[in-house]
């Protein structure tokens, strides 16, 4: 007789576990239609250049913030000498009044005045010593002046204390600074990486060709310099032109921006300051028809600073990865204004 049995239906579990494997098929499939594509290389380059303004903007801060260290340091400096010799005239004044508590002792005894001068605090002493006529004009005046030199040693020690603090608060700011650039570079490196061998060697190929091209096929026309010491400044950048951009640098192996500008100025004579932020206080602001060469310009907000070389062209040190070179102002970024430096 044949069989009647009804087919035996899949389990529970197995029916849960083909509907989860057919729900992910379908997730990765859906995953894989709508995945994004793959960023161009002139995607790529357009973010990376983004990061390159970013660590501009982080670059300015942590200039800045080393230069206020480095001043601190200067003041500190200084200030401990200044109490090392207010320290040396005091001990000079307190030899003489040593001296005069001897001689007084040896003609048969130390004048109260003087025993108590040296045996309690001048500056309360002080309030009564006027009154006492055992003193001599010649001995208050030492007193007065011991007084003096006193209070000027506990305000100056006040003052390299608090440029002590100071100093460690931009220590720590510089540190900040610091990381902040490193994170935008490394940023970029990330992006970089996404790229092939093969696009990446093609871009650093056109940044030295930019580079090395720039060095003789310029026309930077005859306009003539904004001042001598501009023509000197704009002529010792030039000697620069190959030389790596690096965060911080000021030379003379590498520079970054205002360290460049910096350096090329300090050649021809004339101090200018570290940053972007405070270089648009070192001249005269000029708009982009009154450039002509060896004043500064600058760009994105200020946050990028070059040399005007002439007919439309600047000298700066671009951006991380890039070498000192000539470029046309137009591809630079927003241009902001320029400045004329000593007039």
């Amino acid at each position: 007789m044949a069989s009647h049995r009804r087919p035996k239906q899949p389990s529970r579990a197995r029916v849960t576990v083909l509907t989860a494997t057919a729900a992910a098929a379908v997730a990765l499939t859906s995953q894989a239609a709508t995945a994004a594509p793959k960023p161009s290389k002139s995607d790529v380059k357009a973010k990376v250049d983004k990061l390159y303004e970013e660590s501009e903007k982080a670059t300015n801060a942590y200039d800045g913030a080393k230069e206020k260290q480095q001043k601190l340091q200067k003041e500190i400096s200084e200030l401990q000498d200044k109490v090392a010799r207010s320290q040396e005239e005091l001990n000079k004044l307190r030899t003489g009044l040593g001296s005069l508590a001897s001689e007084q002792y040896r003609s048969g005894g130390i004048d109260p005045s003087v025993q108590l001068f040296l045996s309690s605090d001048p500056d309360s002493y002080l309030d009564k010593a006027s009154t006492l006529d055992s003193l001599s004009a010649q001995q208050l005046q030492t007193l007065k002046k011991v007084q003096l030199k006193q209070r000027e040693i506990a305000q100056e020690r006040a003052e390299a204390t608090e440029k002590l603090k100071d100093l460690a608060d931009t220590r720590t700011e510089l540190g900040k600074k610091k990381q902040e650039v490193q994170k935008k570079l490394a940023e970029a490196r990330k992006l970089l990486n996404t790229l092939t061998a093969a696009e990446r060697r093609k871009m650093a190929e056109q940044e030295q060709r930019a580079s090395r091209d720039s060095a003789g096929r310029v026309d930077l026309g005859n306009t003539p310099a904004a001042s001598g010491r501009a023509a000197a400044a704009l002529a010792a950048a030039k000697t620069q032109i190959g030389k790596p951009y690096v965060s911080g640098a000021t030379g003379p192996n590498s520079y970054d921006c205002s360290g460049l500008t910096q350096w090329s100025y300090a050649q021809a004579g004339v101090h200018i300051s570290r940053t972007t932020y405070t270089q648009v206080n070192d001249g005269v602001h000029i708009g982009m028809s009154q450039l002509r060469p060896g004043d500064l310009v600058f760009f994105n907000n200020t946050q990028h600073v070059a040399l005007y070389a002439g007919n439309g062209q600047v000298l700066h040190a671009p951006h991380p990865g890039a070498y000192v070179r000539y470029e046309s102002i137009s591809t630079v970024g927003t241009f902001q204004f320029g400045v004329r430096v000593g007039v």
